[in-house]
């Protein structure tokens, strides 16, 4: 598939074979940022639960029976909504630490292919293709996270538009 061979006493072929290795490293770094970015999306959403928790406190302790009736069902569907947020989060971060784990097996590969030339060509196009496809499945998870995100962020500034009343 490359096209190369190695020798101890070749440094264009070595050479060669770290250029090569560049991209899926530059792939990994994007990777590691894009990591990064979903825990912060975590800590956000975690937060945001602890203030519904206790908030969800504050009306136990003070509430009348109708009002914190309903408070307790909004809050309950706030909380649902914050669980399947950070469960599509979870599911970006598996697909992009295993598309990670994939470059990292391509990298290796490709050092160890360059001794042995013949089947490390098909587990490197393997590895790396995959990395790739869990990598795309990654952003498509938290680009759905970020959807949804923007949705609850409109439904609550309909809520709050709702609760107060019109002046004119």
């Amino acid at each position: 598939m490359f096209g190369f061979s190695l020798s101890s006493t070749e440094p264009d072929s070595i050479a060669h074979i770290i250029q090569v290795a560049l991209a899926p490293a530059f792939l990994l770094s994007a990777l590691a940022t894009l990591l990064n970015v979903f825990s912060t999306r975590l800590g956000r959403i975690a937060d945001k639960v602890d203030a519904l928790a206790a908030e969800a406190a504050r009306i136990a302790r003070a509430g009348t029976a109708g009002a914190a009736d309903a408070e307790a069902r909004r809050l309950a569907r706030r909380l649902t909504y914050l669980r399947r947020r950070s469960f599509v989060l979870d599911v970006a971060v598996a697909l992009a630490s295993l598309g990670s784990c994939l470059i990292g097996l391509a990298v290796l590969t490709l050092f160890v292919g360059a001794l042995r030339d013949g089947a490390a060509a098909s587990v490197l196009f393997a590895c790396f293709g995959a990395a790739l496809i869990c990598t795309v499945a990654a952003i498509t998870a938290f680009m759905t996270e970020i959807l949804m995100a923007g949705r609850g962020v409109r439904d609550e500034v309909d809520r709050q538009q709702d609760a107060v009343p019109e002046r004119r």
